[in-house]
């Protein structure tokens, strides 16, 4: 059902009178300075960007929310990409004016913006800090000049150590992401980025397999891939070495320092999708849409398929999914009882992967769910 403009009659709308829920705000940033080899996320290279008509779009995406959700409060705002970094500061500070004009922003909004290596100074990086950014993520990737350069990137290991450095000096919170299961990889190679993590002292890092994606150029060329077994002995290796704890399948954190946007979005929490690439899930009468920056899709989602990317989500975190009469419809609770080994249920009514179902979790899930 797609929905090319935003047409006011094909969406409904908070009932008058009734507070609507809560809603997380995801802005997608698709802009680059180059494409990496791996990546088949929505974004595109562009030297120079219209930034005034992409405010424009994201501005009016907004509005349009505020007009079928109402002013409902936001706890947390990503600006994801692409290179959100690349962003104009008064650009940034225009959609942030339109979100508090339109949205009630909780005082304690966690509000992340992610950025990459050279493309962002102090001043920069203080004037976002200073428009409300409170965590910063990092693509930092690896820490060795020759893996960088085979993923395409288009900065250094030093590139990414002052930027951290000085994103530490300033945010609040600063989080990096890196990739491994390179061709080359191996656990020795893993254990020695986890122990300059360790020694630079982040809060938070993301650990990524390289996944190959069809249409992406690593795609198109034939590499030999670590083994399954390798990639688990590397896995196994980051949650060994690193001082922080593993809270979702490829995310570590100090106590306190976790995404709190993720953790929500993994939640089942309702949250807008803004601009092209970005996707939302929202909640309106207590039914569940799924929506498309750019008005490209608005499509009403039956309860059991909300709960399945509920238990997809959830069951990718320690924290687990709440098991409620939803959730309860579309598992196999004697599956899950019959398996301790793999899944365990918590005190709270939730329901977690063990370490060791974590390794399989894909299968573990196709099993649980009916």
């Amino acid at each position: 059902m797609l929905r090319a403009f935003f047409i006011a009659d094909f969406y409904p709308r908070c009932t008058i009178g009734v507070m609507n829920a809560s809603h997380n705000i995801y802005i997608h940033v698709p802009f680059c300075i180059s494409k990496c080899k791996y990546c088949a996320f929505f974004s595109r290279a562009c030297a120079s960007p219209d930034w005034d008509s992409y405010a424009e779009k994201i501005i009016h995406e907004i509005k349009h929310w505020r007009n079928i959700l109402g002013r409902v409060s936001v706890p947390t705002i990503f600006f994801g990409g692409g290179t959100p970094s690349l962003l104009p500061t008064k650009i940034f500070a225009k959609i942030m004016d339109a979100i508090h004009e339109n949205f009630e922003l909780l005082p304690n909004a966690e509000i992340t913006i992610e950025a990459n290596p050279k493309t962002l100074d102090s001043v920069r990086l203080r004037e976002f800090c200073d428009g409300g950014v409170n965590r910063i993520s990092i693509g930092v990737q690896s820490f060795d000049d020759e893996k960088l350069k085979f993923l395409g990137r288009a900065h250094n290991a030093d590139d990414a150590r002052r930027l951290i450095d000085a994103a530490m000096a300033t945010a609040k919170n600063v989080s990096a992401d890196f990739i491994y299961g390179l061709p080359s990889d191996n656990t020795h190679d893993v254990i020695k980025t986890c122990n300059e993590i360790n020694r630079i002292g982040l809060q938070h890092c993301s650990m990524y397999e390289l996944t190959i994606e069809p249409d992406t150029p690593f795609g198109k060329m034939n590499l030999e891939m670590p083994t399954n077994d390798e990639m688990a002995e590397m896995y196994n290796a980051i949650s060994k070495t690193l001082k922080l704890k593993r809270y979702e399948v490829s995310n570590y954190a100090a106590k306190g320092a976790e995404c709190r946007h993720n953790q929500n979005v993994w939640d089942g929490e309702p949250y807008i999708g803004i601009g092209d690439g970005a996707a939302g899930r929202i909640l309106i009468n207590n039914e569940w849409y799924e929506e498309l920056g750019g008005g490209k899709l608005f499509e009403k989602l039956s309860d059991s398929h909300r709960a399945i990317e509920r238990v997809i989500t959830g069951m990718r975190t320690r924290h687990g999914v709440m098991v409620d009469e939803t959730i309860k419809k579309i598992i196999d609770i004697e599956f899950a009882k019959s398996h301790p080994d793999m899944l365990e249920f918590k005190s709270d009514n939730r329901i977690c992967a063990t370490d060791a179902g974590i390794l399989g979790l894909d299968k573990i899930i196709e099993r649980l769910v009916k």
